[in-house]
């Protein structure tokens, strides 16, 4: 029987960004199952001590651009350290992966969740807009309204909430965050640990 990770996440995190291409490339190299699960993380924040970017003190905001900065180069990725739609809401995003998971499986889930982040981290496009989403699902061979649609339903925001209390029963404090075997790992510099761990 096959690993199963779970992938807490949201949309608008850029270490998720960072990380996310490596991830399931991982998982998918060691027979891993993913279980999709974007959270709230305002919420995950608001009960593990977290404080949202623009609360954070300035010598910590000054250095998360640096290390931003320094893993972009690092792994190749293009990453705007400062987008143009940043701080954005990510909530309908966040369910849109859910309805494309429901809708059309793990996969075009995951590849819809990447083709979000990258539009807000490297292609400076405004992921809390309804029409830019539409765009975005539109690039992944998706229908963008229906996606929306479904993402407004009752049984995807019972999803969403579920993901989010599921996060905070599991301790998750940040994005990403992978928990494999009852074990965590927070952040996408944790990825050649969580490797070793798939490889058991």
């Amino acid at each position: 029987m096959s690993k199963v990770c779970q992938y807490f996440f949201a949309t608008h995190s850029p270490w998720t960004y960072l990380g996310h291409e490596r991830f399931v490339a991982m998982a998918r190299q060691h027979g891993v199952q993913v279980e999709v699960r974007p959270v709230d993380l305002g919420k995950v924040f608001g009960v593990s001590g977290g404080v949202p970017l623009a609360k954070r003190a300035p010598q910590r905001q000054a250095y998360r651009l640096v290390e931003l900065t320094r893993w972009s180069e690092f792994l190749g990725i293009p990453l705007n350290v400062q987008p143009k739609f940043f701080p954005v809401s990510p909530e309908l995003s966040n369910r849109m992966v859910i309805a494309a998971r429901l809708t059309h499986g793990v996969d075009v889930s995951l590849a819809l969740a990447f083709a979000v982040m990258r539009g807000l981290w490297a292609e400076d496009k405004n992921i809390g807009d309804e029409e830019t989403l539409v765009q975005i699902a539109g690039s992944c061979g998706l229908d963008g309204k229906a996606l929306i649609k479904s993402a407004e339903t009752a049984s995807v925001q019972a999803e969403y909430d579920r993901n989010t209390e599921d996060a905070t029963a599991a301790s998750v404090f940040g994005s990403p965050w992978y928990v494999l075997d009852g074990e965590s790992f927070w952040g996408q510099d944790r990825l050649d640990f969580l490797e070793r761990a798939m490889q058991k």
